[in-house]
């Protein structure tokens, strides 16, 4: 799975906000990559600084500096709609209409083609492939007294999931979808200034106070006049991504009211009842599978191990390998730690099964570095369905449990047995109740139709 994007907003005067964003984007860096930037207004003009890469390499002491206001936003990405292009990257600044505005997406516009064909036809050219600048011109078409109203009109026309992060020259907004897909939350800044983040972990790092989640369908507007809030849709029914519990957010966000790392180990405990097997350790894969390890640990009795050392310099590189380096694959990240393994009946946990490769090669290791038996246990369902709602997993025939049995799995990735975590333990482990999420990944029950053409790189092929 692909994380998706962090979006983040800050209205505090007096504050050094671009340094702030920064920061708050750091806490985020886990959703996104590939692209970052932050946009900052000084209650005229709107500054911007974007790049491909990672936080620390697109941004300066000196960048930072030269990025002064009372408001900003900023944007960690990962690829969903659009290729990993500078003009792709994010805030994206839009100036029509006598409007001027940045805005930071995450998730994913299903209806994207038909906007795209309804802008070219107002004589719009646009200059990326993303969906987040189709909503950034979409809002400046509308009529309306301030850009509350016309956020509120353009929503009536967008299809699919979007948590954004709007800046005018003077306010900072905070928009959620009606479904509520991706996570939004609003925090409180040394009592009078307002911060908006993807998770709440990027709160905790700007010493902000958690307040409470932008409502699906709601705007929120942080200026001078203070916090405001507008029901701006209406919500058909909640439907947040299941998969932030299980592998997005970080441990320690919490979303919903739920503490991400607590679910992550009664995953964990409910997959060891249900996956019950008699072993000598268990490891998690590093770090998404770690938790749940330790869940499974604790409630099965089994000790817990440090199993799989992770390489923490591997991160995302823009040069081409070469052909020995292909060839050591997962071992580039990933070395077993004999002494834990060696010998032993060894309970693998990981979060989730994509196309079975990785997980394979994994298994592989560790029976080369001695394990006698490797039972893997699988902390969600199978994942059988593609997501469109700011995703990027491959297409369902890439799905390895989209056409075997866990049985054909197992074998496929040699491990002694497989086991994945039922859908109800995984309700259970979150503690909310099953409308509330989007499942369409496990299920195929998508809470809005998907067109039939839509796909990643659907505006690149216009």
């Amino acid at each position: 799975m692909r994380e998706s994007c962090g979006v983040f907003g800050i209205y505090a005067p007096g504050e050094d906000v671009a340094r702030l964003a920064y920061f708050g984007l750091f806490a985020l860096q886990h959703r996104g990559q590939e692209a970052a930037g932050i946009a900052v207004a000084n209650g005229e003009r709107i500054f911007l600084h974007k790049g491909l890469g990672l936080l620390n390499n697109i941004f300066t002491e000196e960048m930072l500096q030269s990025l002064e206001g009372h408001c900003a936003i900023g944007h960690t990405r990962y690829s969903t709609t659009g290729s990993n292009i500078i003009l792709n990257a994010q805030p994206i600044f839009i100036s029509h209409r006598g409007e001027k505005l940045a805005l930071a997406h995450n998730g994913n516009i299903t209806n994207s083609l038909f906007l795209a064909s309804y802008l070219s036809d107002q004589g719009l050219t646009l200059h990326s492939t993303s969906d987040s600048e189709l909503i950034g011109f979409l809002i400046t078409l509308q009529d309306g007294a301030n850009i509350e109203e016309k956020i509120a009109k353009a929503m009536r026309s967008l299809k699919g999931a979007y948590s954004l992060t709007v800046l005018t020259p003077n306010k900072v907004l905070a928009v959620r979808d009606p479904y509520g897909i991706r996570p939004l939350c609003i925090g409180k800044l040394n009592g009078e200034r307002w911060v908006f983040a993807s998770e709440s972990c990027a709160l905790s790092l700007v010493d902000a106070e958690f307040v409470r989640e932008v409502d699906p369908g709601e705007i929120v507007v942080a200026s001078e006049e203070g916090l405001r809030s507008y029901k701006a849709i209406s919500s058909p029914r909640k439907a947040v991504c299941i998969f932030e519990f299980i592998y997005f957010a970080r441990p320690d966000s919490d979303i919903e009211g739920v503490n991400i790392h607590r679910a992550r180990r009664r995953m964990g405990a409910i997959l060891s009842q249900e996956g019950a097997v008699e072993a000598d350790v268990v490891i998690g894969v590093p770090d998404t599978g770690t938790t749940a390890a330790i869940g499974f640990s604790e409630a099965s009795g089994i000790p817990y191990g440090e199993g799989l050392l992770k390489n923490k310099y591997i991160g995302r590189t823009f040069i081409l390998p070469d052909q020995r380096i292909r060839d050591m694959g997962i071992k580039l990240k990933l070395t077993p730690l004999l002494e834990t393994v060696k010998s032993k009946r060894v309970v693998l946990v990981d979060d989730s099964i994509v196309r079975g490769t990785t997980t394979g090669k994994i298994v592989r290791m560790l029976f080369e570095a001695g394990a006698k038996e490797v039972h893997v246990r699988i902390s969600s369902p199978p994942i059988s369905y593609p997501c469109f709602f700011g995703i990027d997993t491959a297409v369902r025939s890439e799905l390895i449990a989209s056409r075997l049995s866990v049985e054909e799995i197992r074998e496929y990735i040699g491990a002694t047995s497989l086991k994945y975590l039922s859908l109800g333990g995984l309700i259970r482990a979150i503690g909310l109740p099953r409308e509330n999420f989007c499942t369409a990944c496990l299920t195929g029950a998508y809470p809005e139709e998907i067109p039939s053409d839509f796909h990643k790189l659907l505006l690149e092929q216009r």
